[in-house]
């Protein structure tokens, strides 16, 4: 099984570029540069009025970074419609080494004790790439969006990158841009940091500061304590 450095991968969405696998089982990536990009503006993300009673309602509880592993591997799962997956091994393990690094971070919703869905993604610089999102409820996807598009603005971002359009991400705000724009927003919010931020753990001077928004209470991996769900429609709702 090819082995993914860590940097190989960090130095690769600095550019634009990011790995994917013809299968879950295979043992070689190859490397994509889309010459269309979806993006999410972190100002203009679509919050329904059915969505927004779900999540005022906490009807699911959501944290960060709380079982990383595990929706990383849920979003690896076969599911009627989708017997394969590009989440390899070699995938999956540069991204296990990366969330240790302080660089891939998760959300996840839980319904009760059963992890319902979430997503997981790369922070570096000012950027956040998205890399793939799970439901096993309704809905649960689109409220871990809804927490990460809020987290990543109180955090000082600048770029949500959603790699491929889908009806799903259109759905929610997500836009197609060329690949000359795409790296424009790239290279700025990358700015100052990339060196840094890839030479060690966690976030450069200048980088977004993923944990920002559970310094608005307890300091705990979890940001359903004292942040709840009407304080993220809230925030939404006045930045949409």
């Amino acid at each position: 099984m090819e082995l993914l450095d860590p940097q190989l991968v960090l130095g690769a969405y600095a550019v634009g570029v990011f790995p994917m696998a013809d299968a879950r089982d295979a043992d070689s990536v190859y490397w994509v540069e889309p010459r269309r990009r979806a993006v999410l503006p972190l100002a203009g993300f679509h919050l329904s009025r059915s969505l927004r009673r779900t999540i005022r309602a906490d009807r699911f509880r959501v944290t960060a970074d709380r079982a990383f592993a595990d929706i990383l591997r849920l979003c690896a799962e076969a599911v009627p419609g989708r017997p394969d997956t590009w989440i390899s091994g070699p995938i999956e393990q540069a991204f296990l080494r990366l969330h240790r690094l302080g660089h891939a971070h998760s959300i996840e919703c839980w319904d009760g004790e059963r992890l319902a869905g979430g997503l997981y993604g790369l922070a570096l610089g000012r950027a956040f790439f998205g890399e793939s999102m799970v439901s096993r409820a309704t809905d649960a996807s689109k409220v871990a969006l809804a927490w990460l598009v809020a987290r990543l603005r109180i955090g000082g971002f600048t770029l949500l990158d959603c790699q491929f359009q889908t009806t799903h991400l259109a759905s929610l705000g997500a836009v197609e841009i060329d690949r000359a724009d795409y790296l424009s927003l790239l290279g700025e919010a990358l700015a100052g940091v990339v060196g840094a931020a890839a030479a060690g753990a966690g976030a450069a001077a200048g980088a977004g500061d993923f944990r920002a928004l559970d310094a608005t209470g307890a300091r705990s991996v979890s940001v359903s304590g004292p942040v709840a769900g009407k304080d993220i429609a809230q925030l939404l709702v006045q930045t949409s």
